[in-house]
């Protein structure tokens, strides 16, 4: 059963319309961004937040006390490595951990070896801001020598083409943000949209 993140999350009854929906993981973003949340903001949404949805922090070069301050405070399940982090430190920090890669061509999938985080994330190159640009990338790229069970899909995902990207590249988990927006705000009807597509696709 492919999983749903629900991305960039700001605001109470989004929080809460992603839970009831049936999404099994929400992201709160701490990196440079329109969707930047502080801790003590993060830390209250969490409220809303079962224990059995996980919450993954987005980080962008984030330093090691940073890190480890939002994941007890919030507290979060995973932290989302969406910078330049090597591989070294992300083991140095010892936290649950994401890693996302920008996907241009073969040999940024390729990189999906050189880290050994539980999951990696395979998005398309950031425009304004380090993170997705909300563009879909060539998926038939991670069809080759990807583990499907670390791998989370992102990047220009909607309620539209969800259940053909799970076709195609059978991810553990797809990841939304820009997709469940109306006019750069997440949306409650959109949000139920998306989940309930995944959900259909894999019934």
């Amino acid at each position: 059963m492919t999983k749903v993140k629900i991305c960039g999350l700001m605001e109470p009854e989004h929080v809460q319309a992603a839970v009831e929906a049936g999404a099994d993981a929400v992201g709160f973003v701490f990196a440079p961004s329109r969707r930047r949340v502080a801790i003590a903001q993060a830390k209250e949404l969490a409220r809303f937040i079962p224990d059995h949805v996980m919450k993954i922090g987005v980080f962008v070069n984030a330093t090691q006390e940073e890190l480890e301050r939002a994941f007890r405070e919030v507290p979060l399940d995973y932290v989302q490595y969406h910078g330049d982090e090597t591989a070294e430190f992300i083991e140095k920090v010892g936290l649950p951990s994401i890693k996302v890669l920008s996907v241009r061509g073969s040999e940024d999938v390729a990189k999906v070896h050189d880290y050994e985080t539980k999951y990696v994330l395979f998005d398309t190159p950031g425009v304004e801001f380090k993170g997705g640009s909300g563009k879909v990338f060539d998926w038939s790229l991670v069809e080759q020598d990807v583990p499907t069970d670390r791998l989370i899909l992102a990047g220009g995902l909607n309620s539209q083409n969800v259940k053909e990207a799970i076709r195609q590249v059978h991810p553990f988990m797809v990841d939304v943000s820009s997709g469940v927006e109306i006019d750069r705000r997440k949306d409650e009807a959109l949000i139920r949209e998306f989940v309930q597509a995944v959900k259909e696709e894999e019934s």
